[in-house]
């Protein structure tokens, strides 16, 4: 990129002011500095984390993105801020379960084969679950969704496990005791991505006891990211997506 840049300018293509533009690592709007090169480092743009932003500052920094062409994808966002967003910049789809907004600037590149499973164990860890999903979707990678499979009624994760074996990786999602994550680590052959989630009663603390179990899960393979964390479970599994599609 930047031997390209150069080359316009001494070519009188391009302005010494529009190259220093083109060069900034970030944009600086005062109250934040815009990652416009997350994209070139990482695949993907910056993504926006909700919770504790103003609406108004949201509003700057989603058309500081779209002005680079970027799409923008916001996690963590309740809905009476979602609505002041959407007021604002009414392209943006919210998804009230998963509290996320996406906003398609431009169409994905199609690079990626295949899919990610995203495996949840109950209906009340739905809005892990759709998080991740929703952020796999948004870095344009295909997610089928296997979902109420928890190990109570272990015949229901049986009925899928031949199409989840099919995936690149699977994200996991369980609270209670967190046991789901290592059923599916020890029934296939790909990376899985465990997230705990906070659902469960007193001796759960709060999502504590199934980080825990995800731990020290003795299948093999297995990586964990935080409780709630769907967002993370959901970007890691992205990224061993892309990894595995480089080699396709």
């Amino acid at each position: 990129m930047l031997e390209d840049i150069l080359k316009q300018v001494a070519a009188g293509k391009l302005s010494p002011e529009d190259a220093q533009q083109q060069l900034a690592t970030f944009e600086n709007l005062g109250f934040a500095k815009v990652d416009h090169h997350r994209k070139k480092r990482q695949g993907f743009p910056e993504v926006i984390f909700g919770e504790g932003k103003e609406a108004s500052h949201i509003i700057d920094i989603s058309r500081a993105m779209l002005s680079k062409g970027d799409n923008v994808f916001i996690t963590r966002m309740e809905k009476g801020k979602a609505d002041a967003v959407m007021s604002a910049l009414p392209a943006f789809q919210y998804d009230e379960i998963s509290k996320t907004l996406f906003m398609k600037n431009k169409a994905f590149e199609q690079k990626f084969n295949d899919y990610i499973a995203i495996v949840c164990a109950g209906t009340s860890d739905l809005p892990v679950a759709e998080e991740a999903a929703k952020t796999a979707e948004a870095c344009g990678v295909e997610v089928r969704r296997f979902y109420d499979v928890g190990v109570a009624g272990i015949h229901r994760l049986f009925a899928h496990i031949d199409e989840i074996r099919e995936a690149t990786v699977s994200v996991v999602i369980a609270g209670m005791e967190g046991a789901l994550p290592s059923v599916v680590g020890g029934l296939v052959s790909h990376p899985i991505i465990a997230v705990p989630t906070s659902v469960g009663y007193g001796a759960n603390f709060n999502g504590l006891s199934a980080l825990l179990t995800m731990l020290n899960s003795c299948a093999s393979g297995i990586s964990v990211v935080n409780i709630d964390n769907g967002f993370g479970g959901g970007y890691n599994a992205v990224l061993i997506h892309q990894i595995a599609n480089r080699s396709t």
